[in-house]
């Protein structure tokens, strides 16, 4: 019987010793899994507009120099000669967020999960879900909406390439 009471005294002493001078709300797994699914919104729409930001080379100098490099892949090829190797290029640092806003977005679902099952305010916790799973959705249509377009790119240079024997 004592044993049972010092397990309860433990447990009251775990629950309300996080910080009892924070408010309460951020004792909630709900609000956290609201602020990673805003995060994870805020990452996904960063990276999408950061690189857009960054200075780059004209659209028809981009396909211009796709196109030459496969026209001196296919001489190359041709020729029995081998392709030069690629220079190795710096990670962007958009890449990172890539990587991160579908992580987060994960982390706002489970902590969402954890809040239904604490049965916490049910609004946090759909709230976070939504949050969460709009972040990891829109990644995803996204990346198959940029698979698409360089699909179509690569098809239309191909296409219009001519002749890639021609001088």
């Amino acid at each position: 019987m004592a044993e049972i009471a010092i397990y309860a005294h433990v447990m009251t002493l775990n629950t309300t010793s996080l910080n009892p001078d924070a408010p309460q709300i951020f004792r909630n797994w709900g609000f956290w899994a609201v602020i990673m699914g805003g995060l994870a919104l805020i990452c996904v729409f960063a990276q999408i507009i950061g690189p857009m930001l960054e200075p780059k080379p004209s659209v028809g100098t981009q396909i211009g120099e796709i196109a030459g490099d496969i026209k001196r892949s296919a001489w190359n090829s041709f020729l029995g000669k081998s392709d030069p190797a690629p220079e190795p290029e710096p990670v962007s640092k958009w890449l990172y967020l890539a990587f991160a806003a579908p992580i987060l977005g994960v982390i706002a679902i489970v902590l969402s999960v954890i809040s239904g099952v604490q049965g916490e305010h049910r609004r946090y916790t759909v709230y976070g879900a939504g949050l969460g799973v709009a972040a990891v959705t829109f990644q995803f249509f996204w990346w198959m909406a940029l698979l698409i377009a360089g699909v179509m790119l690569l098809v239309a240079i191909l296409e219009n390439i001519g002749d890639v024997f021609s001088f």
